[in-house]
């Protein structure tokens, strides 16, 4: 049995900055400091250098999930992450986006996250701080 490892999306998979050139001037300043509230801006954005191929090794290595957050204030984020694992990760991800608020009622052995908010510093495994 292959150990559990869950990956967080924003600022390890996903590059959430390279959304931002993308974006209207007036629409970035209209939600600076709640970023994450814009409809649509996680559908813009890139995989970090390198994350595609290192979660397909990891989906080899590991029971791997990808474990991420969304906005409450951006519906459309739900279905974006949903988009953009389908679009850049394929199958090693089917069925394997769990959003949470509450990341620590995971049950796993390594979470890679940059942070650890949404109770990412609580998960029963190991929390690996990303970055």
């Amino acid at each position: 049995m292959k150990n559990v490892l869950y990956v967080d999306m924003d600022n390890v998979l996903v590059d959430f900055r390279s959304a931002l050139p993308r974006l209207p001037v007036e629409k970035v300043e209209f939600h600076a400091g709640h970023l994450d509230d814009i409809p649509g801006i996680f559908s813009l954005m890139d995989p970090m250098p390198g994350a595609v191929e290192s979660f397909r090794e990891l989906a080899d290595r590991f029971d791997t999930y990808i474990l991420s957050t969304a906005p409450w204030e951006n519906p459309s984020a739900w279905s974006d992450k949903l988009e953009w694992v389908k679009r850049y990760l394929g199958s090693p991800a089917y069925k394997r986006l769990i959003i949470s608020h509450h990341k620590n009622l995971n049950k796993g052995h390594f979470l890679i996250d940059d942070s650890t908010n949404n109770g990412a510093d609580r998960l029963e495994g190991s929390h690996i701080l990303f970055g």
